[in-house]
């Protein structure tokens, strides 16, 4: 079947990026003009994806006001002759549907949610957080999805790391190499603070077969009484393979101060 949905967990409260994000949610943070979630929705739709599902919680509403027409200014801009910059305003060509996360119960809780949404299919999901800039070659997203064609597991975006930073990520251990920069995941680990098993860290892009749901609602909460969708992940290992990809590309976390910096920097050089 076709990688045809996408879930965006957007619910969380970055806190990383406090104070601003008791009014704007890191989601919506500019670049080069536009928020950081239109470059995630807009990498979902070269990857083939048809239909999105973005999890908001109750301070995200800014994010579906974003992703909706304003008759306002088309008006307003109609009336002083400025129908040009219409074009500024187009959005991904993409059907969006939204559903609130009511408490913060963890990433895993989160895809959980759209279970419904996917109804059966394979599906993907982006962490907006995570920002990929491939420069002008193929997606992070369209890597996993053409690797998940091939052979029809679910696939996980992994980069190398510095050992330092590993214990911020999900890494995982791999096993048997195939094709291409593709291994088997032999467990996986959230945020190891000893001897992780690699250093292949877990960076924001998934597509997942929907066995995943079944592992998600057996999942006990884990510390802060969130359900963890790395461990969703580790419990589907046992009965469903699953491929780590390194995807190609230089990626960029919006939650860290400086490579948010650098990744302006970045699109006002190549604008």
């Amino acid at each position: 079947m076709n990688v045809r949905k996408a879930i965006i967990p957007a619910a969380g409260y970055g806190t990383r990026s406090l104070p601003i994000t008791k009014v704007l949610p890191k989601e919506m943070f500019p670049i080069a003009g536009k928020p950081a979630i239109h470059y995630i929705v807009e990498e979902a739709v070269a990857a083939g994806i048809e239909e999105v599902l973005i999890i908001v919680s109750r301070n995200k509403n800014v994010i579906l006001d974003y992703f909706d027409r304003s008759l306002e200014l088309e008006a307003f801009l109609a009336i002083n002759n400025k129908e040009y910059l219409l074009e500024k305003t187009t959005l991904p060509k993409v059907h969006i549907q939204y559903i609130r996360q009511p408490f913060a119960r963890g990433l895993g809780d989160a895809v959980l949610l759209g279970e419904r949404f996917a109804h059966g299919e394979p599906f993907a999901v982006l962490l907006p957080d995570d920002f990929f800039v491939t420069g002008g070659g193929v997606g992070a997203l369209e890597q996993l999805v053409e690797r998940f064609y091939k052979t029809g597991k679910s696939t996980v975006a992994v980069q190398k790391m510095e050992k330092a930073a590993l214990h911020q990520y999900g890494v995982i251990k791999p096993g048997q190499a195939q094709s291409g920069e593709a291994s088997d995941i032999t467990d996986i680990v959230e945020k190891p603070k000893v001897d992780p098993p690699s250093d292949l860290a877990v960076c924001g892009r998934y597509v997942f077969t929907p066995e995943l749901f079944s592992c998600l609602h057996s999942v006990l909460p884990g510390a802060g009484g969130e359900i963890q969708l790395t461990d969703g992940i580790r419990s589907m290992l046992k009965t469903s393979p699953c491929e780590a990809l390194e995807v190609k590309g230089t990626r960029f976390d919006l939650g860290k101060e400086e490579e948010y910096y650098r990744l302006i920097e970045h699109y006002l050089k190549n604008r």
